[in-house]
């Protein structure tokens, strides 16, 4: 089997675990840009370690991963700006739909939920316009 399609399954099941014992442990739904709005905006003061400690998984597990594995290829581009730019531009649109990628799309879908589904074929439409603008127009990325 390809590693791709290995690493994307592990990854994917990883994602889906997080988001049933966060779901199952706090009664809330797991959505990263909701944890990280909670600490910019301080509305997450109450629960701020249990929201810390999420993300610091999301970037440790990873970080724990690639030094075990000797890390993993990536296509990432190498222009820095393009990188800091499309950060920032996630950071916006996760505010402006109400959510991200693990709380629309894992688990609004999984709930069935029709604002988490439509907002998930919004994303995953407008990223492809995006894609098909920079790299094939534009030649950015």
């Amino acid at each position: 089997m390809d590693p791709d399609w290995i690493m994307g399954l592990g990854g994917g099941l990883m994602i889906g675990l997080a988001a049933a014992m966060f779901l199952l442990m706090n009664g809330r739904v797991m959505g990263a840009s909701g944890l990280v709005g909670g600490l910019v905006d301080g509305s997450g003061r109450s629960n701020a370690a249990e929201r810390l400690s999420f993300l610091a998984g999301l970037i440790l597990v990873p970080a724990l991963i690639a030094a075990l594995t000797g890390g993993y290829e990536t296509h990432l581009t190498q222009n820095v700006a393009v990188i800091v730019v499309a950060g920032l531009l996630v950071g916006v649109g996760t505010r402006l739909a109400n959510g991200c990628t693990s709380g629309h799309g894992v688990c609004g879908i999984s709930r069935l939920s029709l604002r988490g589904i439509l907002a998930t074929l919004a994303y995953l439409l407008a990223g492809g316009l995006v894609m098909v603008a920079f790299r094939h127009l534009l030649g950015v990325i």
